[in-house]
């Protein structure tokens, strides 16, 4: 998906939404993980913060940049940077953004299976395109497996190859 694809898809998403995605974009973070972010985090931290993933109970440091780390704050609950809409002491779900990424590929009849987790996937590609550092992508994802590493970073290329379209090389050349 190109750059300008993706900034029309995340401008469809709700505000809340698409600032949630665009962090995971940003950092890699599973979307439950930007979700549960606290609000006291983003207003101390200066935009570091870490973060205890729900999925494997490992810590994470993370770095917003000022613009997202601003658009937090101007976001941010009593207690979540993203709330639950019926109860503020929640953080919104990960099945509220789902639906609203759901949503907007219909919108777009994208053609290529959309969710949240799409972003973590896009990030670890861009990471791996820019260094390519196997080690580095598997360490900031912190991910246990190299093979799962690798999906993830090679995600574009088997994702052009099951739609049949050209593969890029890390050159910018085409197999």
């Amino acid at each position: 998906m190109h750059k300008q694809e993706l900034s029309h898809l995340l401008a469809a998403l709700t505000p809340a939404n698409r600032l949630a995605v665009e962090i995971s974009l940003a950092t890699g973070l599973r979307i439950s993980d930007v979700l549960g972010i606290k609000a006291e985090a983003v207003r101390t931290g200066k935009g570091r913060f870490t973060v205890r993933e729900l999925k494997t109970g490992k810590n994470r440091r993370v770095t917003l940049s000022g613009e997202l780390l601003a658009r937090c704050l101007s976001l941010s609950g009593r207690v979540y940077v993203f709330e639950h809409r019926l109860d503020w002491k929640r953080p919104r779900t990960r099945q509220s953004v789902w639906k609203d990424v759901k949503r907007v590929a219909r919108l777009f009849r994208v053609k290529c299976n959309l969710a949240p987790h799409t972003a973590r996937k896009t990030y670890a590609v861009g990471l791996y395109k820019r260094s390519g550092d196997l080690a580095r992508v598997q360490r900031l994802l912190n991910h246990s497996s190299e093979a799962v590493t690798v999906l993830y970073a090679l995600a574009d290329e088997l994702t052009a190859r099951r739609m049949g379209a050209p593969v890029r090389n890390r050159d910018g050349s085409r197999d």
